[in-house]
């Protein structure tokens, strides 16, 4: 969620576009090899061929034109097997060890509010984002490091500012400030609670119904920010808590996301959007601290959607954490993976 005020969390970053070209060769591939797959599927299979694969990938995303997953490979051994999986091969010029180097390197030199960074499948490269707040010495810095990786790297600016954005789902109150709820979950005594994102979480410790603050309806247990974005709290005895949510949607189970996957987000504040994946395992530099293992969307979001539940079908995959932009002239939104929330928790879905 991204809180509707929350002192002013994090400014969105909306970043106008600038890049260095990247000079690797990529080897084309008929667009009929492959298996059609659905999203979901493919998200399975990405991740089996990931730990199958290890270093001779960097990733893979959904071709949502042909309905294949295409995945990166580094040598014609690791190709052979992609394609023996029914996925389509992509070559690419660097190891995920040479780019995990890259990130490494970018966290101890260049962690300065207001930046952003993840691998991209597509190109094979870093994506180093810069958001308007990133000017003279900072932008210098960033572009200085970014520019010494040659073509395993590259850098976008984007116009507005990277923030985290407090609401989300159905909307939640907290101590001066408003979240959205992300999802009714369960806790390991069977006990219903909210899973919502982690800068809502340290930001209150009781939850209500209403703007004024009448209905009390849960109490934080457990919050994480910066560093993770998720938190949950225990609802009071006799609160209804379905699996839907807002939008009638079912949910049945989490899910890990894959790049290319089309995701729809609701939020307290904006609704209902919908979008794609763009890049996954991102990590952004709020002015609170970074935070890592995020999803990359395209989907918009404002202040208020925080914490704010984004899902595939009947499968949760995120909750709302921060971007830039807005839903008039569009933006970038992250979310933190709903499977690692329910890991550090103990908890279950639905």
């Amino acid at each position: 969620m991204f809180p509707a005020r929350h002192r002013d969390l994090a400014r969105r970053c909306a970043i106008a576009a600038a890049a260095v070209t990247a000079t690797g060769a990529f080897l084309a591939v008929p667009a009929s090899a492959g298996t059609p797959l659905q999203a979901r599927q493919a998200a399975t299979l990405g991740t089996e061929l990931s730990s199958t694969l290890g270093d001779r990938t960097v990733g893979s995303y959904f071709d949502q034109a042909t309905s294949r997953l295409v995945v990166t490979v580094t040598d014609a051994e690791a190709a052979n097997q992609v394609r023996a999986r029914g996925a389509v091969p992509q070559h690419v010029s660097y190891r995920a060890s040479e780019l995990a180097a890259v990130t490494a390197e970018l966290g101890r030199s260049a962690s300065i509010p207001g930046t952003a960074w993840r691998v991209d499948p597509r190109s094979g490269q870093v994506l180093v984002t810069a958001d308007a707040t990133v000017t003279g010495a900072k932008l210098d810095k960033v572009t200085e490091v970014v520019h010494g990786f040659g073509a395993k790297a590259r850098l976008k600016r984007t116009s507005g500012h990277l923030r985290p954005l407090i609401s989300g789902g159905d909307a939640i109150w907290g101590q001066g400030l408003r979240c959205s709820l992300g999802f009714n979950v369960h806790d390991s005594s069977g006990n219903p609670a909210i899973l919502t994102a982690g800068h809502c979480g340290v930001a209150t410790n009781d939850w209500w119904a209403d703007s004024s603050n009448s209905q009390h309806i849960a109490r934080t247990q457990g919050a994480s920010f910066p560093g993770h974005d998720y938190s949950w709290a225990a609802y009071d005895s006799g609160v209804d808590a379905p699996s839907a949510i807002n939008t009638g949607q079912q949910i049945t189970g989490a899910g890990e996301a894959t790049v290319g996957e089309q995701v729809t987000r609701s939020g307290s504040t904006t609704g209902v959007h919908s979008g794609s994946v763009t890049g996954l395992n991102a990590t952004v530099n709020y002015q609170e601290g970074s935070v890592s293992g995020l999803i990359d969307t395209d989907v918009c979001a404002e202040p208020g959607d925080s914490g704010g539940s984004l899902y595939d079908g009947g499968t949760a995959i995120g909750l709302t954490s921060g971007g830039s932009g807005d839903c008039n002239s569009g933006g970038e939104t992250f979310f933190q993976p709903v499977p690692a929330a329910l890991s550090a928790y103990g908890l279950t879905l639905p």
